[in-house]
């Protein structure tokens, strides 16, 4: 069993430090912020992730983990101290604001009594290894100490970040001591994954690059949505297709409203600006970031389109709020735009989201949005209703029944499927003006023609999951 303390208490730092504790660890979780700690010692967690809260009951009662707001009796005979503080872009630029990395490493090097290894586990730019070491060196309370700095990037998903520590594909580890990192390394033998261990600078990158090209994903798919759109393609089928090539794979294809969260928009901004610094050119990753920011107006646009551009007098029902579904996290969220622009065109919006709603009101106390209970009571007498957050909840819903309690003043009530949860042809028989996200129904001509095509009796994945095979070899 080692002694650990994990310095932040946010999704990474919370969910890091419970699982280390669930591995057989004493893990001291610390943060600087009274309420926070007084609010998880009641058990109350600041953040909604599945699986989270029992995880932190069980360990607490067993003793494995604590919450302080004491620097001295946090790190009181610690091996490990894990740096899991906000990373957020600069206000008004767009590289890391690294002031609570800088001052959770000064309060660690003040009050240490030991020798230790500390592990950035935020998001840092590359180089912030080093400047933690400085910053460590500079303040040492006792010189004579053994400290080592340790990059260990994290991959957690909000909404499977529980999951994603105890089952990890891969663990990262960087330092210029590679004893430290090898130290580091047998916290995380129980999880029988693949570790790799490298320099510093290369640690850093994988996260920064990882992150870069998830989104890089997410834009093409939604770059490829507004191509089949024009040209009568379904985006789904595209990227079934796709996918079943291993080169490319069938995960972060899925066309919608793009991405959002506490980590592509701010990881995919920092490296950009990591690359202008250094006299580089980042030219993918400003089109990632431009195709994901039109993204969301993609959505309002095919909206306006069926209701007119003065949405005044017109009821708007927006389901789902937070930036994916198994979170109350509303950070980027496509929500935040969307909802601003329709109530900039005039329209009365509500809202419903089965978690995210008490963050929306904190963090946007002056939206002239109505809340509502239920998506049945967010919808009724609404001429339109958009889709933003793929909740599971909401591919369940009886249509038939919110159609009929739709308003229909404006023509048939609109539908504006943000997540692609929907078949087009079940909600257009139901009655709905229907719009998907690359589902081919903005067909225009080409020169003036349309390119007639046999259109295919079923999706491509269900019949490449048919037992009987063709023939033939294909490529």
């Amino acid at each position: 069993m080692k002694t650990i303390c994990v310095v932040g208490t946010g999704y990474v730092g919370l969910v890091t430090g419970t699982c280390l504790a669930e591995l057989g660890n004493s893990v001291t979780c610390l943060d600087i912020v009274p309420e926070k700690i007084a609010n998880l010692q009641a058990g109350n967690l600041p953040i909604y992730e599945p699986g989270l809260e029992p995880l932190v009951q069980r360990n607490v009662e067993a003793g494995r983990l604590r919450f302080s707001t004491d620097y001295i009796t946090s790190l009181d005979g610690v091996d490990f101290v894990f740096i899991a503080v906000n990373t957020p872009t600069v206000e008004g630029g767009n590289g890391a604001d690294m002031q609570y990395v800088e001052s959770a490493a000064r309060s660690i090097a003040t009050h240490l009594r030991k020798d230790a290894v500390i592990i950035n586990k935020s998001t840092m730019p590359v180089g912030s290894g080093d400047l933690v070491s400085g910053i460590v060196r500079e303040h040492l309370a006792v010189p004579s100490l053994s400290v080592s700095v340790v990059s260990n990037p994290e991959f957690l998903r909000e909404g499977s970040a529980v999951h994603d520590f105890l089952y990890p594909d891969r663990v990262v580890l960087g330092s210029s001591d590679r004893s430290a990192a090898q130290r580091v390394a047998e916290l995380y033998l129980p999880l029988r994954t693949t570790i790799i261990i490298t320099d510093l600078y290369t640690a850093e990158m994988i996260k920064y690059a990882s992150n870069a090209f998830l989104a890089t994903k997410i834009s093409f798919i939604n770059e490829i949505a507004r191509i089949c759109d024009r040209l009568g393609a379904d985006v789904r089928e595209v990227a079934a297709g796709m996918g079943f090539d291993k080169r490319i794979g069938r995960s972060f294809l899925d066309a919608g409203l793009g991405y959002g969260g506490s980590c592509f928009p701010k990881d995919v901004k920092a490296l950009a600006h990591m690359a202008d610094e250094a006299g580089l050119h980042p030219q993918m990753l400003d089109a990632v970031m431009k195709i994901n920011e039109d993204q969301r107006r993609v959505a309002v646009e095919k909206l306006l389109g069926d209701l007119g551009r003065d949405l005044t007098g017109k009821e708007i029902a927006v389901l789902g709020l937070a930036f994916k579904d198994n979170t109350d996290d509303m950070r980027e969220a496509p929500s935040l735009d969307i909802i601003d622009w329709l109530v900039e065109a005039g329209a009365s919006v509500r809202v419903f989201d089965p978690v995210a709603m008490p963050t929306a009101q904190r963090l946007r106390t002056d939206w002239p949005v109505r809340y509502c209970q239920n998506e049945y009571e967010c919808t009724e007498g609404c001429d339109g209703v958009m889709v933003i957050t793929e909740w599971k909840q909401f591919r369940d819903l009886n249509f038939a029944h919110i159609y009929a309690a739709m308003r229909k003043t404006f023509g048939a009530p609109v539908l504006v499927d943000g997540r692609n949860l929907y078949e087009p042809a079940e909600m257009k028989r139901i009655g709905f003006r229907y719009h998907g996200i690359g589902r081919g129904e903005d067909r225009k001509p080409l020169n003036g023609r349309f390119n007639h095509h046999l259109t295919p009796e079923g999706p491509l994945a269900l019949l490449a999951s048919q037992e009987t095979a063709t023939s033939g070899r294909t490529e």
